[in-house]
């Protein structure tokens, strides 16, 4: 009979995982929380409202991500290239934190407003005595709440600790969930009762039932979105490939298009109004330039290893990814600059402007070419002398022009109270 009972145990409690090691992955495009070990448990909720309360208090964007551990690489190094592949930008964070070895590391951009001395206060005092205690969720709520503390002046204080699993993830039970199995090994003891009073029949039908209840969504609907997409099959190598030149010209479309839009923004509005989408589109072209060099360096050497192939491919797709994500991070706050498309006063307003500028220029350079006759004999300044005169008379139009928009706009215009 003992031998039953465990024969049953085995059937249900599933075997361990086997040790992974987590390359840099793509967020969770729905929660500023990724966790593929299922860290966090009950208290998610309690992460994503004080990540909530930072974005409110100070416009920054603090993304965490909970993985086994950072694939050999240095901390930094794989937050890092965690932010550039998912496009971060610069009021945009990264907390990432490896619950096997209890490492963890922030991203951060040099324009995020925040200093390398405050980075590193609460990281000290409100991050890492969380991932010493294995407080996972303590750490991120640390992380939120002393970045808020440093950006308002105040000190930073350390988290209440709570500790967690030592090794979410890697036990072999559902990860954040060791609490729901309990009623699983209950009633693995009542089966073992069962087994004297039920036939042969009986018992298999009784198997058969538990293989259908430890079948069922327990995985599917407890385990966080990262630890099902690690779960997903290699895409196979063709489709990888096709998936990667799809990337390129869709990701070349959209730099073209943000491009060609920059012309008319800038001219409109000014370089310095139109900064930020500059940079964005700048950060675009380099990573497009990148992924275009990978498919160069691929297509000149058709025969590499299918890894090293893999590895080339699954980096197009992130550079296209990255140069997207930050071209739609801009997109809200570019639509609403274009906008002014719908604001003819102002964009008359800025012409007449010009115009008026223009003006004083025009009589300089007639004075500077009337002193330099003096001077100079007359063919040396043949070719520019009518310069002003032909500027006048561009002036002229340009007058006439913006006198006729004035009027056209006042006649469109809705009456006045």
């Amino acid at each position: 009979m003992v031998s039953a009972f465990f024969a049953l145990c085995a059937l249900l409690l599933p075997a361990p995982p086997p040790a992974h090691a987590d390359t840099p992955l793509d967020l969770d495009a729905t929660s500023r929380v990724t966790d593929t070990v299922g860290a966090l448990g009950r208290r998610r909720g309690q992460v994503e409202a004080a990540l909530d309360r930072l974005n409110a208090a100070h416009h920054i964007q603090l993304y965490v991500i909970y993985v086994h551990d950072f694939s050999g690489r240095s901390g930094t190094k794989w937050a890092d290239a965690t932010a550039d592949r998912n496009g971060l930008g610069p009021q945009e964070l990264l907390l990432a934190v490896a619950t096997n070895p209890r490492m963890f590391a922030v991203s951060a951009d040099k324009d995020s407003g925040l200093r390398k001395d405050q980075l590193a206060r609460v990281a000290a005092i409100a991050i890492a005595p969380a991932v010493r205690e294995h407080d996972w969720a303590g750490a991120a709520v640390g992380a939120a709440d002393g970045y808020t503390a440093v950006l308002r002046g105040e000190p930073v204080r350390p988290p209440a600790i709570r500790p967690g699993s030592r090794d979410p993830g890697g036990d072999g039970l559902v990860p954040g969930e060791r609490g729901t199995w309990m009623p699983v090994a209950g009633g693995a003891a009542l089966c073992v009762g069962g087994i004297y009073v039920c036939t042969r029949r009986g018992r298999a039908a009784r198997r058969r039932r538990a293989g259908v209840t430890r079948d069922r969504p327990v995985l599917a609907t407890t385990t966080p979105p990262g630890l099902a997409r690690l779960a997903q099959p290699l895409t196979p190598l063709p489709e990888l490939d096709a998936e990667a030149a799809l990337n390129l010209v869709a990701t070349d479309e959209a730099v073209r298009t943000s491009a060609e839009e920059m012309v008319f923004a800038t001219a409109h509005r000014g370089a310095q109004a139109t900064r930020p989408f500059a940079e964005a589109v700048a950060y675009a072209r380099g990573e497009l330039a990148d992924a275009f060099r990978l498919r160069l360096r691929l297509d000149e050497s058709p025969h590499e290893d299918a890894d090293v192939r893999r590895q080339a491919l699954d980096e197009i797709c992130s550079r296209c990814t990255s140069a997207n994500r930050r071209l739609d991070a801009e997109s809200e706050a570019f639509d609403r600059l274009r906008g002014l498309r719908a604001d003819p006063a102002l964009i008359l307003e800025r012409a007449e402007a010009a115009a008026r500028a223009l003006a004083p220029r025009v009589g300089a350079a007639e004075a500077a070419l009337t002193a330099l006759a003096r001077c100079r004999a007359g063919p040396a300044l043949d070719l520019v002398a009518d310069h002003p005169a032909r500027a006048r008379e561009r002036l002229a139009f340009a007058d006439a022009a913006l006198a006729e928009a004035r009027s056209a706009l006042l006649v469109g215009s809705p009456p006045g109270p």
